[in-house]
């Protein structure tokens, strides 16, 4: 049977003028409010432009069928982004169009939520015909190989952060009414916070949510920017923050982290360092190449030693 890997990320505008379809687009089809899509513009200049997300995302792909070829895995890496082109549907449909019988699935997020993965789940089955066996990573969170290069690069930032910062883990907030379906969300974030803080032997750590969407309802807390707060008043005098739930430089991490809550925590007369991202980097390639290869395998017959 002909396998291929699929991975799938958020996507981001390329180009200024893309964005209000971009938003659109997140939005089920509604148009935003022009005061929020200038916003989000305004976000974007501030960080240099559209980011590099798209681009990361392909040479990530690219480097991972190199890593699963040097495995002995000679899979083609298709890229499907949720919310521009090409579409996770769309990048489906060709995978089935070419005749190939099982795709094996890993979204660029390790966490399990109703309002993430199982979204990118439902887009990808809109696209798999009859003959197409889909094949979806859902969690990837506790994978021995993620916690130790997080730990790897919360050591480092460490190191060079300076006095004795407190650790703070943050994630992609989400509504809150997942709560009420059993969403593991949560509970996935706590189980790699706590894995990797044990591995780096640290124990004063705190995890916070970041990115709530601007919208009425209400969405999981504690904000990283409450955090600041509360750390200040605690004492605190300098903080390391490492985004485990995103694995590329994107706006949630350069705006949100790099800008907005360096500014509060400089407001509060703390130190702010964040990890380095893990991006493209061979030794995070090698995790997802890992990953990956376990599930190749999964369903291969036994080479034959005769």
């Amino acid at each position: 049977m002909s396998e291929v890997v699929l991975l799938m990320a958020y996507g981001t505008p390329e180009r200024l003028e893309d964005v209000p379809a971009y938003y659109t687009h997140i939005r089920g089809g509604s148009a935003p409010p022009p005061v929020l899509v200038a916003d989000l513009i305004d976000r974007y200049r501030a960080v240099g432009g559209p980011t590099a997300l798209n681009r990361i995302t392909r040479a990530q792909a690219r480097s991972l069928e190199r890593a699963l070829a040097e495995r002995g895995l000679r899979v083609p890496v298709h890229v499907g982004f949720k919310h521009v082109a090409p579409f996770i549907g769309e990048a489906v449909g060709r995978i089935a169009a070419g005749g190939v019988g099982r795709a094996v699935g890993l979204v660029l997020a390790p966490h399990y939520s109703l309002r993430s993965i199982a979204e990118y789940i439902t887009y990808a089955e809109a696209g798999r015909s009859p003959d197409l066996d889909l094949d979806i990573i859902r969690s990837w969170h506790d994978d021995p190989g993620l916690i130790a290069f997080l730990a790897d690069r919360l050591g480092e930032a460490l190191r060079t952060a300076g006095s004795d910062p407190h650790v703070v883990f943050t994630a992609h907030s989400v509504p809150a009414s997942v709560l009420a379906g059993g969403d593991p969300y949560p509970d996935e974030l706590a189980r790699t916070s706590e894995r990797v803080a044990e591995r780096v032997g640290i124990r004063r750590w705190t995890f916070a949510y970041q990115s709530a969407g601007r919208t009425r309802e209400a969405w999981l807390g504690p904000d990283i920017r409450e955090v600041i707060d509360a750390l200040a008043r605690e004492g605190e005098k300098g903080i390391v923050v490492q985004p485990i739930g995103f694995v590329a430089d994107h706006l949630e991490v350069l705006y949100d982290l790099d800008i907005e809550a360096r500014a509060a925590a400089e407001r509060c007369d703390l130190s702010f360092a964040r990890t380095r991202m893990p991006n493209a980097d061979p030794a995070f390639i090698a995790v997802l190449a890992e990953i990956v290869a376990s599930r190749l395998a999964a369903d291969r017959p036994p080479a034959d030693r005769t």
